[in-house]
């Protein structure tokens, strides 16, 4: 029988809470959940967890104490910060606390669960759901999406979350028109100017990992959006 991961999810947000547990459940983890620090830390010493997800504002203990309070007491178990603040000072020091990453809010589920599935990969430990992802070939590529890792003739390049999730995105609709609203609202989580610009830098970017195989094409339709052509 597979082991599934627990989780152990600290949020004061109660409508946030919700969404994002009833999406980790789907995705084949065990959450547990607190809505305190103080509560937090007494759970901590009643099970073992495979990962943590602290909010950074929580009552009774902050999320950056309760991460101190958890490697004072020598656990090396993932943690992920979730905070609705963006200063550098507060990453390094999240950072510097033991936290080995941060998403601020708002955040994508998409991108929370690779976050989770990294790290839990480093333990051997994934959801049911994704424990047996199959590669992608495409045209003479390998595409290893629970890795980030695309491979053609024993070279491998590891991609970022975002050049991943598009590169995922035109896979699973080779030689179709890929409309930009679509691909903004799926990568980025909305279809705003600067995210729009974004894409266009990431569409070059991955033109250029697919520049060693001729037969893939990513072809720019005129105020439409983008259409990848593999083999045509």
């Amino acid at each position: 029988m597979e082991q599934k991961a627990c989780i152990l999810y600290v949020e004061d947000d109660l409508t946030l809470s919700f969404v994002t547990r009833d999406n980790l459940l789907l995705k084949g983890y065990e959450v547990d959940f607190a809505e305190d620090g103080m509560k937090a830390l007494e759970m901590i010493g009643l099970r073992q967890y495979d990962l943590f997800i602290f909010d950074v504002m929580l009552p009774k203990m902050d999320g950056f104490t309760l991460a101190a309070r958890i490697r004072e007491k020598g656990m090396d178990i993932p943690i992920i910060f979730l905070t609705a603040r963006s200063l550098m000072e507060d990453r390094i020091h999240g950072l510097q606390l033991g936290a080995d990453d941060y998403i601020t809010k708002p955040f994508s589920m998409e991108e929370l669960v690779l976050k989770i599935e990294v790290f839990l990969r480093r333990s051997k430990i994934v959801p049911i759901e994704n424990s047996r992802k199959p590669e992608i070939t495409l045209g003479g590529y390998i595409f290893d999406v629970a890795n980030q890792h695309l491979s053609f003739s024993g070279k491998t390049e590891t991609l970022t979350y975002r050049e991943c999730e598009l590169l995922k995105l035109f896979t699973e609709n080779q030689n179709q028109i890929v409309k930009r609203e679509q691909i903004l609202m799926k990568v980025w989580g909305n279809d705003q100017f600067f995210s729009s610009r974004s894409l266009d830098v990431f569409i070059s970017r991955i033109r250029k990992l697919l520049k060693s195989d001729s037969s893939i094409k990513i072809e720019n339709i005129h105020n439409i959006g983008y259409r990848m052509k593999v083999g045509l």
